[in-house]
């Protein structure tokens, strides 16, 4: 059974966890000197994803719950994180099995 964070963490709940997911992104991406890679992947990305998060939450696809209730430009904080965790761990673990390190 997954314990349930969402009694700990409440409407910070969606924060945390994407706190813990760019931490672990952060880390790999540190080890292996990636930070700049994932920087351009971000930059290159994030546009796509604001534009893609705001239409889905004005059409009611889907809503985010267990949040702080923050928005910052139309879509909430947690998701701004999410944009950026994503291709952030997604360069990181393609770094990291793709490393000449032993």
């Amino acid at each position: 059974m997954i314990p349930d964070v969402s009694a700990v963490f409440g409407s910070y709940t969606y924060l945390a966890s994407e706190v813990v997911f760019g931490a672990f992104a952060a880390a790999l991406l540190y080890r292996e000197a990636a930070f700049g890679r994932a920087a351009r992947t971000i930059a290159v990305l994030y546009p796509v994803g604001f534009v893609w998060d705001w239409y889905t939450l004005e059409i009611g696809v889907f809503a985010v719950t267990l949040r702080t209730g923050v928005d910052v430009l139309g879509i909430p904080l947690e998701e701004h994180l999410f944009i950026v965790v994503v291709p952030a761990f997604v360069v990181a673990v393609h770094e990291t099995l793709h490393s000449s390190k032993e």
